[in-house]
């Protein structure tokens, strides 16, 4: 396996949503700063959108670790819910809060307002990120709304944030979405990579997979990171990727076991373009 080889103790390029692996480039330190300042002062809805494979979800998943859960109750739901009552509930089973078959939702609505208010009491502000919200019927996203107009003494009980594609703002374009686009206090679109930053990000990968004894190394001279990948590697795997994380991954994984496979320590352009006609194949099937 190129593990040994290369000498690394996992995988460095995965698709998995892994927090702990985020790189943070410019512009998801700026998305980053800014869900947290939308969920620290409560107010309003943020949003954030992004094409594919961008990372959006790795962002609310490092933030998401950041927060103390003695003082933010984080209702995260990841499953695209199409319909008001299927949110609800998600949101019932997430708070741990029984629902009878066929309750009215006007009744569930009611034991999560009231949830929220006990949640406050307690000390507690409560967070409701929903995850592929392109997805929302705009039945549903008027039942977010509505959400965000639980209070107790003039404050507001619930910050929501919205993740999703683009498709998630046309959605907010719509005339019957207004009400909602004018409580949106904070917006972040998430570009792709730049080339540099990609480039970062791959030796970022490879830093964190490093074997212990790799990552003490005094005297690297150049502090390359091992394995290396050559320039015009690198410019392929941007011009292909078009510099989203998850294309990247994917790639530079099996751009590795095409080096492995040559005995090579470098990453080089036939290795990208091998990695390239693999993926798609995979296509093809």
């Amino acid at each position: 396996m190129y593990l040994e080889f290369f000498e690394l103790k996992y995988k460095p390029f995965t698709t998995k949503t892994e927090a702990h692996a985020l790189y943070m480039s410019p512009q998801y330190m700026t998305a980053f700063s800014l869900l947290q300042y939308g969920i620290e002062n409560c107010d309003g809805f943020t949003v954030i959108t992004g094409e594919v494979g961008c990372g959006k979800t790795t962002i609310c998943n490092a933030l998401i670790r950041e927060f103390d859960p003695s003082k933010f109750l984080i209702i995260s739901l990841p499953i695209p819910l199409r319909d008001e009552y299927q949110l609800l509930n998600a949101i019932c089973a997430n708070l741990h809060i029984p629902v009878i078959a066929n309750e009215p939702v006007e009744e569930i609505r009611t034991k999560i307002t009231e949830k929220f208010r006990h949640e406050r009491a307690q000390g507690k502000r409560a967070v409701l990120i929903i995850d592929e919200a392109q997805n929302l019927e705009l039945d549903s996203l008027e039942t977010v709304r509505l959400l965000s107009n639980i209070e107790r003494d003039d404050e507001k009980l619930l910050h929501i944030v919205l993740v999703g594609q683009p498709e998630l703002k046309q959605k907010l374009r719509k005339q019957s979405m207004r009400q909602l686009r004018q409580r949106i206090s904070v917006y972040h679109d998430l570009k792709p990579l730049s080339f540099m930053d990609m480039k970062n990000y791959i030796q970022h990968r490879i830093s964190l997979a490093k074997k212990e004894e790799q990552q003490k190394k005094k005297f690297q001279i150049y502090r390359e990171q091992i394995p290396m990948f050559s320039f015009f590697a690198l410019r392929k795997i941007y011009t292909a990727s078009k510099g989203i994380p998850r294309v990247i991954n994917n790639i530079c994984d099996k751009a590795l076991i095409s080096a492995f496979i040559d005995y090579s320590m470098k990453v080089r352009i036939k290795d990208v373009k091998r990695a390239l006609q693999d993926i798609n194949q995979l296509k093809r099937i």
